[in-house]
């Protein structure tokens, strides 16, 4: 079973930069896609950013789009979203999930994975954004 660990979360000022480190320990990431959400309390999980498996392609989905970096070191295993420029808003648990892809193909057109399509996830780990 892949076990994803995420780590690097805490409490940050408002317009500081983290970066959060997705892990595991047994298994190789470097041929999965790895996606990175966030739940803020109330509010629905959204798709923060994925890294494709195939190529390392990268997509960007939320209003962290440009302020957000997703990166993968395939040495450490490790695949990490640099955050810069945050905001309160930006608050919530930040979770790392795994899969074969970030796109699925249905109807005839690519989308991005949802949620509920990831097979593996982690613990998630939480980001504070002070004002």
């Amino acid at each position: 079973q892949l076990q994803l660990v995420e780590s690097g979360g805490g409490l940050v000022q408002h317009g500081g930069s983290l970066r959060l480190s997705c892990t595991a320990s047994e298994f190789s990431l470097e041929k999965r896609a790895i996606a990175w959400w966030r739940q803020a309390p109330g509010k629905e999980r959204e798709e923060v950013s994925c890294i494709s498996g195939a190529d390392d392609s990268t997509y960007y989905r939320t209003s962290m789009k440009g302020r957000n970096t997703i990166s993968r070191d395939k040495a450490k295993n490790t695949v990490y979203l640099q955050m810069n420029n945050l905001k309160p808003e930006d608050t919530a648990v930040y979770y790392c999930a795994a899969d074969s892809s970030c796109h699925l193909y249905t109807g005839g057109t690519y989308r991005p994975r949802g949620d509920q399509e990831y097979t593996y996830w982690g613990q998630g780990t939480q980001v504070t954004v002070s004002s």
